[in-house]
């Protein structure tokens, strides 16, 4: 009897050594941040937008397995934006891949979308969105993870559909 107590005490220690998040309260989650600036677009945006900035901070939340392969992702933005005129739409956001000053692909989106009615009504606003990386841009992830400053987070208004402001990602944690 002993013995299947200890068995089964053992079993249970080892089951729960297996956690295969690095989520863990034991180890920060990735976060990185983004200075956001019109001057940072290509090309720099003039007009009365030009005067925006903000920033962006992306908490990425990593669940992997035994041999270290991602298995889940969820990106969580903060993004606080500012100094632009009042009423201006911002119509959606996300991260790209790209070193500062080359226009690259959507890889990972914040889902805010142009029905999402964000409106900085006084030149200012933040939102908060959490973003579920599907499968097969897990890949990028770990792009993301190991090499930041390849990406960047950009949000777009209607006036400049191809992007307002812009920031390389850099790792904060």
């Amino acid at each position: 009897m002993k013995r299947i107590v200890f068995s089964a005490i053992t079993l249970a220690f080892v089951a729960s050594a297996c956690t295969d998040s690095p989520s863990s309260p034991s180890q920060p989650k990735p976060t990185f941040s983004a200075l956001l600036k019109t001057s940072n677009e290509n090309p720099p945006i003039s007009g009365a937008e030009a005067t925006g900035t903000g920033n962006s901070t992306m908490t990425f939340d990593v669940t992997r397995d035994s041999s270290g392969n991602i298995t889940a992702a969820k990106v969580t933005f903060v993004v606080n934006l500012s100094g632009f005129p009042p009423g201006t739409p911002i119509r959606i956001a996300h991260i790209h891949t790209g070193a500062a000053s080359v226009n690259g692909a959507v890889v990972i989106d914040t889902g805010l979308t142009p029905g999402d009615g964000l409106t900085l009504a006084d030149g200012s606003g933040s939102f908060i969105k959490t973003a579920t990386v599907a499968s097969t841009s897990f890949g990028i992830v770990n792009q993301i993870l190991t090499n930041p400053s390849a990406f960047y987070f950009n949000a777009h208004t209607l006036v400049n559909p191809g992007g307002v402001v812009r920031g390389q990602l850099d790792r904060v944690q």
